[in-house]
């Protein structure tokens, strides 16, 4: 039930939707003759718009998720796993045409491919199933091993969980396939702006990871002005921003945290 009300959720709370609503209910409005409500919507739809795509709002949104985990300044001398969550493939069309098609969030497996070779003996587990209510996609547990193997890394390295939906399966279910053991050295490889939910949910799942952040959308130095990059990625760092904001915030509130943003040891 979590995993469908957050994914209806998100579909009508995303910025374009959101906006889209507004401008919706405007002309509803307007046809109902309420003219001061019709233009408090149309407004509105229009700021979300603007701070959405043409602002640095999204950027300054990611900043205190992306800089809340950094990498350790001294490599590990050993590790002995390595966890990737899924969401760098385009599943829809992995599933049609074969191959590894990758997505903006590809570099979690660039990084993981890296860290496989430079940690030959560490298992690497690949945590990622269909996170989509309609859309009939491959499961990211199921496309990695064509690329990871074309990288150079040997498939019985490889410990793959295709039934995760969200983060907080990935954790539970990643768990149950490592079998970590007191005195390991996991890392844990996702998205900068998606490593503090993880590290939480990892935490509660009772698997101490090394946080290994991947996939950085900003420069970290942005502040709140009109928009130095395109529109559509404007956009798109708010969405994401928010997703995670509210995703951080769910997870709070419904237990599976104990910290709205966890923070390092």
């Amino acid at each position: 039930m979590f995993f469908i009300a957050s994914k209806v959720f998100w579909a009508l709370a995303n910025p374009l939707s959101l906006t889209a609503l507004l401008l919706l209910a405007g002309f509803l409005l307007a046809l109902a003759g309420y003219g001061r409500l019709t233009a408090a919507a149309t407004g509105l739809a229009l700021l979300i718009l603007v701070l959405s795509g043409w602002t640095t709002l999204g950027a300054v949104l990611l900043h205190p998720l992306e800089d809340r985990f950094a990498r350790p300044p001294d490599l590990p001398d050993r590790v002995d796993g390595i966890v990737v969550l899924g969401g760098g493939f385009e599943g829809g069309v992995n599933r049609v045409r074969g191959g590894y098609e990758l997505n903006s969030s590809a570099d979690r497996f660039v990084e993981t491919a890296i860290l496989a070779r430079r940690y030959p003996q560490a298992k690497v587990v690949v945590s990622g199933g269909t996170g989509a209510l309609f859309l009939k996609g491959e499961a990211d547990a199921e496309t990695a091993p064509r690329l990871l193997e074309a990288l150079g890394i040997d498939g019985d390295r490889l410990v793959l969980e295709s039934q995760s939906r969200d983060t907080y399966e990935n954790a539970v279910y990643s768990k149950r396939l490592a079998e970590p053991q007191d005195g390991e050295t996991w890392l844990l490889v996702t998205s900068a702006f998606h490593m503090p939910r993880s590290v939480g949910l990892f935490r509660e799942a009772g698997f101490p990871v090394v946080p290994w952040p991947a996939d950085y959308r900003t420069a970290g130095d942005e502040g709140f002005s009109l928009a130095r990059d395109n529109a559509f990625d404007s956009l798109q760092n708010t969405a994401v921003a928010m997703r995670e904001w509210i995703g951080l915030i769910a997870y709070r509130l419904t237990g599976r945290t104990k910290a709205l943003l966890p923070a390092p040891d």
